[in-house]
């Protein structure tokens, strides 16, 4: 029995990264402490709440342990595990999402959950998990060239096509999610055409929405004119670069004028345009920005040391809607203010940093890939959750990594972290 211990404890110890492990718990705590402060009220039974599981606090902490528990068993496993099983995840997964549109459950207007007894899934979480193992094992295969047309499609098709199902849930927060696996393809060789493309198509948008149509097709006009101009006498022996010129600006002012209001009146939904024009400042109705102005005042109240844990208003006395998920970011803003902030940004980032180095000193690019999709994923959470409740990005409802109130979320984040360590702590074998 001894041996066994002792053998346990020696596949868990060697090539551990305890920055991860240290960093991951820091918060998680921070997490709890934060769901316990929005919702304790001055005299009442903390224990009995606990017990009860009465309260989301308590109800977290059960998360937490089941997390701690698949934790230590991933850092048991045989890390060659994880891309055996990769394909086969990512098909459970994605079963799992078609489940969901036959026997899902409509919660907060989005029909993505799955019911079992009184437990509530969502597989939208997971299978961000099992997308990002399938995207590693595929492109860490031998007879895969990045380079081709062909691998760089089926690539964006294990990325898109769980995303189409999730968008088909009315759960287009988390669809957008895996988008952020496109920095993964770049950083395995996709041309930066790509991303200029991609980045010309949201400057598209964003103008179609803030300027009127017709100076907006005025612009594109003159700025034809003048490249058409200047570029004049290159159009003899390159013919083609004129129809290029033609063809740009004709897709940008088509784009614009058509596509763009298509979009925003036959395929979003009134919320989800709202939010939008919430974050671009245009006029709403005040029930659209209640969420995100009583984030503000709650985050703003804070000050530069804040109010002091368990003596925050505005957070404390549900001003805040979805105060313990999606706007958990508030009660660090009012309780510590803007120096919690700053610290909490700064454990984010540090975590990144690290998952980032970790991804790089990897000799197999199952675990390379793996890593840089988990540093994609957890960077546009904390990117997007934070920025909705300061107002900079639509309120589209996407969790804060371990620290708001979610079972799903919690699970899922802890075993892709753990995942990774447990992969690094083999990072001298060639997986794949």
């Amino acid at each position: 029995m001894n041996t066994h211990i002792h053998s346990s404890a020696d596949l868990i110890k060697p090539g551990i990264d305890r920055l991860l492990i240290a960093l991951y718990f820091i918060l998680v705590l921070i997490g709890l402490f934060s769901i316990f402060a929005v919702e304790h009220r001055p005299g009442e039974d903390v224990w009995y709440s606990v017990l009860h599981l009465s309260k989301n606090y308590s109800r977290q902490l059960i998360w937490v342990c089941i997390s701690l528990v698949l934790a230590l068993g991933i850092l048991l496993v045989d890390s060659k595990l994880f891309p055996a099983l990769a394909n086969l995840m990512y098909v459970f997964g994605i079963l799992l999402l078609l489940l969901v549109l036959v026997a899902g459950k409509d919660i907060k207007g989005s029909h993505s959950w799955l019911v079992i007894g009184g437990f509530q899934f969502q597989p939208a979480e997971f299978t961000k998990l099992t997308t990002n193992l399938a995207l590693a094992k595929y492109l860490s295969r031998l007879d895969v060239d990045f380079s081709t047309l062909r691998a760089r499609l089926i690539a964006i098709g294990l990325i898109l096509f769980p995303a189409a199902i999730i968008v088909m849930q009315s759960e287009t927060g988390l669809a957008l999610v895996y988008l952020s696996f496109f920095l993964v393809l770049y950083r395995e060789g996709l041309p930066g055409i790509i991303l200029i493309i991609g980045f010309s198509a949201i400057v598209l948008v964003l103008s179609a929405l803030l300027v009127e149509k017709h100076i907006l097709l005025m612009i594109f006009s003159v700025a034809a004119a003048f490249v058409i101009y200047f570029m004049r006498r290159s159009f003899r022996r390159h013919p083609e670069r004129l129809f290029l010129i033609l063809l740009i600006w004709g897709f940008c002012s088509v784009f614009v004028m058509q596509v763009v209001p298509y979009i925003f009146t036959h395929v979003l939904k009134p919320y989800q345009v709202s939010r939008i024009n919430v974050m671009l400042g245009k006029e709403v109705s005040p029930k659209s920005s209640y969420n995100v102005l009583q984030s503000k005042i709650a985050i703003g109240s804070g000050g530069l040391f804040g109010k002091g844990y368990l003596k925050g208003t505005q957070t404390r006395y549900e001003f805040v809607p979805e105060q313990s998920t999606d706007f958990i970011f508030c009660t660090i803003g009012e309780d510590f203010g803007f120096m919690g902030s700053i610290v909490l940004l700064g454990l984010y980032l540090i975590l990144l940093f690290r998952i980032i180095q970790v991804a790089e000193r990897q000799r197999s690019t199952f675990s390379r890939v793996y890593a840089y999709g988990l540093a994609s994923v957890l960077f546009f959470h904390v990117a997007i959750n934070i920025g909705m409740t300061t107002g900079l990005a639509p309120v589209i409802g996407i969790p804060l990594p371990w620290m708001s109130y979610g079972g799903s979320s919690m699970i899922t984040f802890t075993m892709m972290l753990f995942i990774l360590i447990r992969l690094d702590a083999d990072r001298q074998k060639i997986l794949r």
